[in-house]
């Protein structure tokens, strides 16, 4: 399998706060990074100071490599897509001369239909997908910050991709998440659906952190797009434990009180947010399967008047 050698070439596309962290723990462990952007001034830096890394174990630098996609060449072993899924058609696109026999292509971003747009370029049966539940924030242009748990879960696109989860999944443990693998992966990737419909775009609208959140008013509205979140997978045949993502919403919000939403962190900074990919995606799901979704609906609305206001 690709991913068994000593030290594989990993390309990273997307050096927002998750990739920086991912490419500098996979680096810390003797894989061949390659960091991708479309922000030269990060690139810069990263490709000269390394990535400043802070977590449990103390602050660090990582010497990480960093580049535009046309100048990354193969042979590469994985692909690593963590853009956000706003941006995700545009980066495959940059990144399809990579897409080689033996490559494999890896989502672990938020929302749905990442891992359809990776098979239309990568073979479907290279394509794994996946969750991460884990808080990053970057705190510079090439310095991130992580504490606490850092799960991840994954699994094969298709069938025959689930062959190479366990060397992935080797890889992530390796460089300090707790990674599985899982059997159902798109119940796995519902049950993370549903998670950021509860809190990312109540924390985007209100712009408080997951502290303002963490109220009468706020867990109603969160624990309703879990409900409805439920009931759209539920009418696609994809069965999620609601108790349990309703215990992990709870868990995030008493645990992680100071942590601000990635759609919140979006709007600070000017950007577009995941929206589409994740409320939207369950409102265009639930109007296809007559699944009422008015909490989604509103949600979804409010981030695009707020995203138009901004633009």
């Amino acid at each position: 399998m690709p991913l068994d050698t000593a030290s594989p070439h990993i390309v990273i596309v997307g050096a927002g706060a998750m990739g920086c962290l991912f490419a500098a723990r996979l680096a810390e462990q003797g894989a061949q990074v390659t960091l991708v952007d479309v922000d030269r001034a990060r690139l810069a830096v990263i490709a000269a100071d390394g990535i400043a890394l802070t977590d449990d174990k103390g602050t660090r630098s990582v010497p990480v490599g960093a580049a535009l996609a046309g100048d990354v060449s193969g042979p590469v072993d994985l692909v690593l897509l963590f853009t956000k899924g706003v941006h995700s058609a545009a980066a495959i696109a940059l990144v399809k001369h990579l897409a080689q026999p033996g490559t494999l292509a890896l989502t672990l971003q938020n929302g749905v239909g990442n891992a359809e747009l990776l098979a239309e370029v990568f073979a479907a049966d290279s394509v794994l997908m996946g969750t991460a539940h884990l808080p990053a924030d970057l705190t510079g242009p090439a310095a991130v910050e992580t504490h606490g748990f850092a799960y991840v879960t994954l699994g094969g696109f298709t069938p025959a991709a689930q062959v190479h989860a366990d060397a992935c999944a080797h890889w992530l443990s390796k460089a300090g998440f707790d990674a599985k693998v899982a059997d159902d992966i798109t119940a796995t990737v519902w049950d993370k659906l549903a998670f950021n419909a509860a809190l990312n775009a109540v924390g985007m609208i209100c712009a408080v952190p997951n502290a303002g959140v963490d109220n009468e008013h706020g867990r109603r509205i969160a624990s309703s797009a879990v409900r409805e979140t439920v009931a759209v997978a539920t009418a696609r045949g994809i069965a999620l434990d609601q108790a349990k993502i309703l215990a992990t919403v709870d868990s995030a919000l008493r645990e992680h009180a100071h942590h601000k939403a990635s759609m919140l962190q979006d709007r600070e900074h000017g950007r577009r947010t995941e929206i589409d990919t994740i409320n939207g995606a369950v409102a265009r799901e639930g109007a296809r399967l007559g699944v009422p979704t008015p909490v989604c609906d509103t949600l979804t609305d409010l981030v695009r008047v707020i995203e138009l206001a901004s633009a």
